[in-house]
C-alpha cells in the first residue's frame, strides 16, 4: 500500500540569505553590543567593591610527647576523620563564635552588617505593600549574624585536615580581621572546652577515688583476715610457707639420701680392701687422712735409714733391728688407722640413714599441710583478685586525677588545631571584576542581537526560498486507497534485492527503457519474464517476501494475483497483501466485495482471522484494502512492519502489491530475504523508465521483471472459506 508523496513545506530556509542579513545589520549589532558593554561597565563602577581574605587552620594534636597521657604516648593515630573535620567546620561557624567576633569588632554599628541602615526608599515602599520582607525585623544582633553568615564561607580542603575561613567585606581591613578573629575564638573555644572537660573529670574523679580507697582497704582487710584464719603464712617468693617448707624439705631429703649413699659406697670399698688384704694406698678416703699421710712419711723415712745403714752394717746390728721394729709398729698403726676410718664411714652411714627417716616423717606431715593450704588458697586468691582489681582501678583514677589537677593548676590546655596561615589585608577587590563583566555583557548582547536579526529575517520571508522539486518527487503515487499524505508502503519493512534483468540494469537499453522509441504493434514477451519463470526463481531462492511495484497502475497489478495463485498451486502457502489505493490487486480474488482488510487491521477494528480471505480460484489467501477509515489507519501505520513479520512467519511467501510506488514508497518495506519485482506490461511506457531509474538511484539494483501477458488465469474453483 503506497500513497502520494507529501512535502513538509513549499519553502526552505536560505542559509546564505541569513548570513547576508547578519552582514547587512552588522553595524546595528556592533553598536548595540558596545552600548551593552558600556552599560555593564557603568554598572560595575556603581557596585560597591568587596574584598575577600582567608585564614587557614590545621587540625592536629596540640599535645607534645612529654605532656601526653601515658597510655596515649604509644598511639599516634590521626586526630579526626572526615566526619570529625566537617563537625569542626560547623563549630567554627557556630553562633557563639560569630557573636563574640561581632561584639569584639562592634559590627552592629556598621552599615554593611545591618540591612535596616541601608534600606532604600523603593524597598521601603515594597515592604509597606507586603511585596518584600522587612529587613529591619528582628534584633540588631540577629541581623548582624545573618549578614556575617552571608559573607562567611567555611570549608575543609579535600583529602586533608585543613579548614579554610573566608570572609568578604566592603572594608579590606575587616575582610582580613574577621576570619583571624573567628580562628582565634575557635581556638579559645576549644581550649575552654578542654578546660571544662578537665574540671569535670576532677570533680567526678575525686569522690570516686575516695570511695575506691574504702573499697581497697576493705578488700585488703578481708585478704589479711582470711589468711590469718586459714593459717596461710607467706614465705619467700610470695608463696605459702607450708609450700615453701615442703619444697625446701624435699631438697634436703634428696641431699641426705645422696650423702648416705656416698658414705655407704666409701665404707664398702674400705671394708673390701681391708678384708682382702689389698693395699690401702689405692683408697682415696684413707690416703686423704692426715694421720695416715704422716705415718706413711715416717715409714718412708725409716725405710730410707735402714737402707742407708744396711750398706755399712749387718742385719743383726742393734740399730738396724731398732729401726725395723719401729717400721713394724708404723705398719700396725697404719692398719689401725684404716680400721678407724672404716668405723667413721659406717657411723656416717648410720647417721645419714637416721636423718633420712626423720626427713621422711617431716615431709609426710608437710604434704598433708600443703594439701590443706592448697584448698584454702582458692578462697584467698578470689579475695586477692578483688583487692587487686580495686587497687588497679584506684591507681588508674589517681593517675588521671593528678594529670587533670596539674593541667588545671598549670593552666595548660593545648587545643587540637593550629593557625598556620593568617588572613592578609587584600589590596584588590574580588568583586566586581570589570573586564569579565564587560566582556560578558558584550558577548551576550552580540548573541541576542544576532538571534533577533536572524528571527526578523525568517519572519519577514527574506531568508526563505521556494523548494525545487524533481520529477520523481512530483510523481503522484495515487494508488493508495486512503487519501493520506504519507503512504502506508513507506512505513513497512524492506527485503533483499534480487537480480535485475540485463536489459533493464543498463539505462542505455533503449529496447526496454527509452521512451523515444515507437511502441511495437504487439508486445513481445520474454520467456524469462513470465509469471511461471518468476515463480521458478522465487521457489529456487526460497524467498519469503516479494514486493511488487506496478508503475503502469491497475493493469500491472494483475501480476501479483497470478504470482500468488501460481505459488499456491505449487503447494506453497501464499498470501497477497493489497496496498493499492483502488484495491485492484485483491478485487479479482474477492469478486469485488467490500470486505475488511489491511486498513481495518491497522485501525484495530479487526483481527487477522477477520481480514485474511480465501481466493475462490486457488489455494492462495488475500488481505484486501479494507473498509476502515484511511485516516484512522494511517495513525497506526508503524504497525505495518509488525504485520508483515507475522505474515512471513505464518506463510511460506507473502506477495505485497504496492502499485505505482516509488523508491521512497517501498523503502520501509524492504527486509532481509525480500525480492523487489517490477510488473511490466509495456516496456516502452515512460513510467517504467522513471520507476526503474528511481529504484536504481535508491540502491535497488537487483530487480526482477515480470509481465502478466501470456499467462492464462486459473479456472474457477469451488468457493473457500476465509482463513
Amino acid at each position: 500500500m503506497t500513497g502520494v508523496n507529501k512535502f513538509e513545506s513549499d519553502m526552505d530556509i536560505d542559509i546564505a540569505s541569513l548570513f547576508v542579513g547578519l552582514w547587512r545589520n552588522k553595524g546595528k549589532i556592533l553598536v548595540g553590543s558596545l552600548i551593552a558593554a558600556g552599560l555593564a561597565f557603568g554598572v560595575a563602577l556603581t557596585v560597591t567593591p568587596k574584598y575577600n581574605a582567608a585564614t587557614r587552620i590545621l587540625i592536629e594534636t596540640g599535645e607534645s610527647v612529654f605532656t601526653r597521657a601515658g597510655q596515649d604516648r604509644v598511639d599516634d593515630k590521626p586526630l579526626l576523620d572526615q566526619e570529625g573535620i566537617k563537625s569542626q567546620v560547623e563549630l567554627i561557624s557556630a553562633t557563639e563564635v560569630l557573636r563574640k567576633v561581632s561584639a569584639k569588632n562592634t559590627l552592629e554599628n556598621l552599615r554593611e552588617f545591618d540591612p535596616a541602615k541601608r534600606i532604600s526608599s523603593i524597598k521601603r515602599v515594597l515592604v509597606l505593600v507586603g511585596l518584600l520582607n522587612d529587613p529591619a525585623s528582628g534584633t540588631a544582633e540577629e541581623r548582624t549574624l545573618t549578614a556575617m553568615r552571608e559573607n562567611l564561607k567555611v570549608y575543609s580542603v579535600e583529602n586533608s585536615r585543613v579548614i579554610v575561613i573566608e570572609f568578604s567585606s566592603e572594608d579590606p581591613k575587616l575582610a582580613a580581621k574577621i576570619p583571624n578573629d573567628i580562628a582565634q575564638e575557635y581556638m579559645a573555644l576549644q581550649e575552654a572546652a578542654k578546660s571544662k572537660s578537665n574540671s569535670d573529670a576532677t570533680d567526678w574523679l575525686k569522690p570516686e577515688i575516695d570511695a575506691l580507697r574504702l573499697k581497697v582497704k576493705d578488700a585488703e582487710g578481708k585478704v589479711a583476715a582470711y589468711r590469718s584464719q586459714s593459717d596461710l603464712l607467706m614465705g619467700q617468693n610470695n608463696s605459702v610457707l607450708a609450700t615453701q617448707q615442703l619444697s625446701e624439705l624435699s631438697t634436703e631429703l634428696s641431699r641426705v639420701r645422696a650423702n648416705r649413699a656416698n658414705a655407704q659406697a666409701k665404707a664398702a670399698s674400705v671394708r673390701s680392701a681391708l678384708e682382702g688384704g689389698a693395699s690401702i694406698d689405692t683408697l682415696p678416703d684413707i690416703i686423704s687422712s692426715n694421720l695416715i699421710q704422716r705415718l706413711r712419711e715416717r715409714q718412708i723415712q725409716l725405710k730410707s735409714e735402714i737402707a742407708d745403714l744396711s750398706t755399712t752394717m749387718l742385719d743383726g746390728h742393734p740399730q738396724i733391728k731398732a729401726l725395723r721394729s719401729q717400721l713394724t709398729n708404723l705398719q700396725t698403726q697404719i692398719a689401725n688407722e684404716a680400721r678407724n676410718i672404716l668405723d667413721s664411714l659406717n657411723t656416717d652411714t648410720k647417721t645419714a640413714d637416721l636423718r633420712e627417716k626423720e626427713l621422711l616423717r617431716e615431709l609426710n606431715g608437710l604434704k598433708a599441710e600443703s594439701s590443706r593450704v592448697g584448698e584454702e588458697e582458692v578462697g584467698l586468691r578470689e579475695l586477692e583478685r578483688e583487692a587487686n582489681s580495686q587497687r588497679d582501678l584506684l591507681e588508674s583514677y589517681l593517675t588521671r586525677y593528678r594529670e587533670a589537677t596539674s593541667r588545671n593548676e598549670g593552666n595548660y590546655q593545648p587545643s587540637d588545631a593550629r593557625i598556620f596561615s593568617l588572613a592578609v589585608q587584600p589590596s584588590e577587590p574580588y568583586f566586581p571584576k570589570k573586564i569579565p563583566i564587560v566582556g560578558a555583557g558584550f558577548a551576550g548582547a552580540l548573541l541576542i542581537l544576532s538571534l533577533v536579526t536572524l528571527m526578523r529575517e525568517l519572519f519577514s520571508g527574506r531568508a526563505l526560498k521556494p523548494v525545487n522539486r524533481t520529477s520523481a518527487d512530483l510523481e503522484p503515487a495515487t494508488n493508495l486507497a486512503m487519501p493520506q499524505p504519507a503512504p502506508l508502503a513507506e512505513n513497512s519493512a524492506i527485503a533483499d534485492k534480487t537480480t535485475l534483468d540485463a536489459a533493464n540494469t543498463t539505462r542505455g537499453n533503449t529496447s526496454l527503457m527509452s521512451p523515444s522509441l515507437a511502441a511495437p504493434p504487439a508486445p513481445v514477451v520474454d520467456p524469462e519474464h513470465t509469471v511461471t519463470a518468476l515463480c521458478d526463481r522465487l521457489v529456487e531462492k526460497g524467498a519469503s517476501l516479494a514486493i511488487i511495484v506496478s508503475p503502469e497502475g491497475d493493469e500491472g497489478a494483475a501480476s501479483s494475483v497470478l504470482i500468488a495463485r501460481e505459488l499456491a498451486d505449487r503447494g506453497l502457502r501464499s498470501i497477497l497483501l493489497d496496498l493499492t489505493s483502488s484495491g485492484s490487486a485483491s478485487g479479482p480474488m474477492i469478486d469485488g466485495l467490500a470486505l475488511p482488510g489491511i486498513t481495518n487491521l491497522l485501525a484495530s477494528k479487526a483481527q487477522f482471522r477477520d481480514v485474511i480471505q480465501s481466493d475462490p480460484y486457488s489455494n492462495a489467501h488475500v488481505i484486501p484494502n479494507g473498509t476502515a477509515d484511511p485516516t484512522l489507519a494511517m495513525r497506526a501505520v508503524e504497525r505495518l512492519p509488525i504485520i508483515l513479520n507475522a505474515l512471513t512467519t505464518a506463510y511460506d511467501i507473502v506477495i505485497v502489491e504496492c502499485g505505482p510506488a516509488n523508491a521512497k514508497g517501498i523503502a520501509r518495506l524492504v527486509t532481509p530475504g525480500a525480492e523487489i519485482i517490477m510488473s511490466v506490461i509495456d516496456p516502452q511506457d515512460p513510467s517504467i523508465v522513471r520507476s526503474a531509474s528511481a529504484l536504481q538511484d535508491a540502491g535497488y539494483e537487483d530487480i526482477l521483471l515480470v509481465t502478466p501477458i501470456g499467462t492464462m488465469p486459473n479456472p474457477p474453483q469451488p468457493a473457500r472459506k476465509s482463513a
